[in-house]
């Protein structure tokens, strides 16, 4: 532990616990008198004999504005409510490898209670920008498109971007189990409950889970609570990260991330914006993604995906967050309906880092596949039509002639592992091909 949380701890300590009363409930927020607090402090309200906590997310003269990250039965006027003068804190360390916890890490898989473990503030800050290790290295996801033709590398932080029902949490399950990544983070915020036991079982599996931490706040969870899934699961990556391990984080989704910020501001009684997002919400989202990426120690791969409204890529979320990340992954609906999965759109997808982790041989081998695959959608409606005269256009006859070995290049099934080395050489015979 750092001497400065140490010291912040102690002062913390010290301070007289101050309590006050609930004067009042406006929708999502409580309303506190006498009791003085900061920003993103918790507040311990009791309601029906419990302590709930709420986090402080307003302050208006001799009131706080307050959270509760839980359900708000038994709240009512004049009950007491304590300010702790510390932020909300959950156990980060080795013991929770292969376990399934909410967002205030409590476990929830049936497991038996977590080992001991150090409690720790879910908020941090970014890695300092100068002291940022340089993306230089490759992190292989086994997804073989993504590995050849828009490759990651360690520290690099990429957005799905998809509309619904079109495979981002099947995507996201076949990275977790192939990844080289030595600790893997998912973050499911907002997610249906049917689909939380079948990502893990199913998607996830025994020998994915041994390696990874699973943060979990469904859909009908408090909008705080929906919203610190996403810290808490930043803050364990942050944790081994600090180790010095590789990290691959999946956060799902940034959306619904946004849509909870959303509720918590609107309910705190911030001026709608952008499609009635409150500034809070755009103010947050640089700060929590800028916590991904390389760091003097180890590197946080973040994979975040974002659900686009009717597969409109210039939704202000998406518009936003393809602005900050450095990539973008675009799942095509037309792929999807088409039985072609993965359903990646690679003439659309970017990596930004490509240059820094790819030899100039495959940055050749990576164009002339693009180069084909963009030739034949170009024409792609005269050769339906069948109004294509062969001979036109190079470049679209040798795409018609390879396209059964491009498509089945560019799908895969979800038991498909292929290494990074495989996937570079079936690029290599494809373009050898041409």
């Amino acid at each position: 532990m750092k001497l400065n949380d140490v010291l912040e701890r102690g002062q913390e300590a010290m301070r007289p616990p101050v309590s006050g009363q609930v004067v009042g409930v406006s929708g999502l927020t409580v309303w506190v008198e006498g009791a003085r607090s900061a920003i993103g402090d918790v507040v311990e309200i009791s309601a029906k004999g419990k302590r709930l906590p709420a986090q402080v997310v307003g302050v208006s003269e001799d009131r706080l504005a307050c959270m509760p990250l839980g359900e708000m039965a038994g709240i009512a006027p004049g009950v007491s409510a304590e300010a702790t003068n510390a932020p909300l804190r959950v156990p980060i360390g080795q013991g929770l490898l292969g376990r399934v916890i909410d967002a205030l890490g409590n476990p929830i898989d049936q497991a038996g209670p977590l080992p001991p473990m150090p409690l720790t503030a879910t908020d941090n800050r970014p890695p300092d920008p100068l002291k940022r290790k340089r993306i230089d290295e490759q992190l292989h996801l086994g997804i073989r498109a993504i590995d050849t033709l828009v490759p990651i590398g360690k520290g690099q932080r990429v957005g799905i971007f998809a509309g619904s029902g079109v495979g981002k949490s099947t995507l996201m399950s076949m990275m977790a189990r192939n990844t080289s990544a030595d600790v893997v983070v998912v973050g499911l915020v907002g997610e249906r409950g049917r689909e939380v036991r079948e990502f893990i079982e199913n998607d996830l599996g025994e020998e994915g889970l041994a390696k990874s931490i699973v943060v979990v706040a469904t859909s009908d969870m408090p909008p705080m609570v929906r919203l610190q899934a996403t810290f808490t699961a930043t803050r364990i990556a942050e944790h081994f990260r600090d180790g010095g391990s590789n990290v691959l984080l999946f956060l799902d989704s940034i959306t619904r991330t946004m849509t909870a910020q959303r509720e918590v501001g609107l309910s705190a009684g911030e001026p709608p914006a952008s499609r009635a997002y409150p500034p809070s919400a755009f103010a947050m989202l640089p700060r929590l993604l800028e916590r991904a990426g390389a760091s003097e120690h180890g590197s946080i791969t973040g994979i975040y995906t974002v659900l686009v409204e009717g597969d409109d890529l210039q939704d202000p979320v998406a518009d936003s967050a393809r602005s900050i990340l450095d990539g973008h992954i675009v799942l095509d609906r037309d792929l999807a309906t088409s039985n072609h999965y993965p359903a990646i759109d690679v003439l659309n997808s970017v990596s930004r880092v490509a240059p820094a982790i790819s030899s100039p041989d495959l940055d050749l081998q990576v164009a002339t596949v693009k180069r084909l695959l963009a030739a034949y959608r170009d024409a792609q409606v005269l050769i339906e039509v069948g109004a294509y005269v062969p001979g036109t256009n190079s470049d679209v006859d040798t795409a018609v002639r390879l396209l059964p070995q491009l498509n089945d290049f560019l799908r895969q099934s979800t038991s498909e592992t292929p290494s990074l080395e495989e996937s570079q050489q079936q690029l290599a015979d494809l373009v050898g091909a041409a």
